[in-house]
């Protein structure tokens, strides 16, 4: 575990980082927005970041990010691949003189990114952002996901640090071969996410009056996300509840026809959001819905929180570390009837709801970006003493 608090001294010029990811702005997940935190936090804190990562269809002219022309990967069109020529990138490199190499992704960018940084002796690092593994076995691909373990284990174990978000995380690339793991977890912006935000004229326009639950879900809309499990566990719920819950559902992706298709009424499904209107949708729901069995953290989980929302979620690793006994509820994955009875009894029983509320608005006050950044960048330069 990463145990610095304080901010780390890093005077001009002191802390260089390369960033290797084949996914970023305006690529729209979990991974891209750390990433792009991450690279906002080196340079508030003096140090230099350069960023190599895959050239998207609108994505801007930035001179301290560097892409590659790319192409959609066949089996997941969202994800885009690029292969620059090592000869130019070992090039730039050596001209951006980096003092350390963080990579974020086990292909494409992330391969180049690791061979050159050990070719070149830069000190390297990883993190694991994404379980592929799950992914390949939400998608019924067993032998895939074995291999690759072997992979991810040979491509991280050259790493003197590999990031993890959680400990479950930790505990189970350990468990796999891993080497050199600790744990950089995430942070909330209070400022953005906060019961504050919370709109009675929204709820209105999704069709929830006082008694209502608004059960809320942002993110991608994407299959592995669970959210079939979740559209049917409120189509049950609302049955047995008419009128009693509402499902308001924030993002889009690949699966953004079937949730419109499966959702219960009334539900209100807005596409994207940003800025004030994506916190005032956080802020006016009551209960936050996390269904997914593939990710490694959810940070949406502690935004929802920070906005006043406790978690009913998937018992699993990740999310069973962040919900805890105190801060929500847990189903047993993929099970819908499970997650329709706390729904129900939630409709019944709203105390509990505002039981665990307070218990989530306490711990998102002490899991800020502040302390998370410190700790990360104080391991940097330990890393780069090495």
């Amino acid at each position: 575990m990463l145990t610095s608090e304080s901010a780390p001294t890093i005077e001009g010029g002191a802390l260089r980082v390369a960033l290797f990811t084949d996914t970023y702005t305006p690529q729209v997940n979990g991974v891209t927005r750390t990433l792009q935190r991450l690279s906002d936090a080196i340079r508030d804190r003096g140090g230099i970041v350069r960023v190599f990562t895959v050239a998207d269809p609108g994505s801007d002219s930035d001179p301290q990010v560097t892409r590659y022309a790319s192409t959609p990967f066949w089996a997941y069109k969202e994800l885009r691949m690029a292969w620059p020529s090592s000869r130019l990138l070992r090039q730039q490199l050596e001209a951006f003189r980096p003092t350390i190499a963080h990579v974020a992704t086990p292909f494409g960018l992330g391969l180049a990114g690791r061979r050159l940084a050990l070719q070149m002796g830069i000190p390297l690092v990883s993190s694991y952002h994404t379980s592929f593994s799950a992914y390949a076995r939400h998608y019924k691909l067993g032998a895939i996901a074995e291999v690759s373990w072997k992979f991810l284990r040979w491509f991280h174990n050259s790493a003197q640090r590999t990031y993890c978000p959680s400990q479950a995380v930790v505990d189970e690339v350990n468990a796999r071969g891993f080497r050199n793991t600790a744990i950089w977890s995430r942070g909330v912006d209070a400022s953005q996410f906060s019961p504050r935000h919370r709109s009675l004229s929204l709820r209105a326009v999704m069709g929830a009056d006082d008694e209502a639950l608004v059960v809320t879900y942002v993110g991608r809309l994407a299959a592995e996300k669970g959210l079939d499990t979740a559209t049917a566990a409120l189509r049950i719920a609302a049955e047995q509840r008419p009128g009693k819950i509402v499902f308001s559902c924030v993002g889009d992706g690949p699966y953004a026809d079937e949730v419109r298709r499966a959702a219960p009424q009334p539900s209100w499904i807005p596409g994207q959001l940003t800025g004030r209107h994506l916190s005032e949708a956080y802020a006016s729901g009551d209960v936050f819905l996390f269904p997914s069995t593939t990710d490694t953290f959810g940070n949406v989980m502690l935004e929802a929180m920070a906005s006043g929302l406790p978690v009913l979620g998937a018992d699993v690793g990740p999310t069973r570390e962040l919900v805890g006994t105190e801060r929500g509820w847990l189903a047993p994955a993929g099970d819908a009837a499970a997650f329709a009875r706390i729904l129900v009894n939630l409709v019944d029983n709203r105390d509990v709801v505002m039981e665990r509320r307070r218990a989530v608005l306490q711990f998102a006050k002490v899991n800020s970006w502040d302390r998370i950044w410190n700790r990360l960048l104080g391991d940097y330069l330990q890393v780069m003493a090495r």
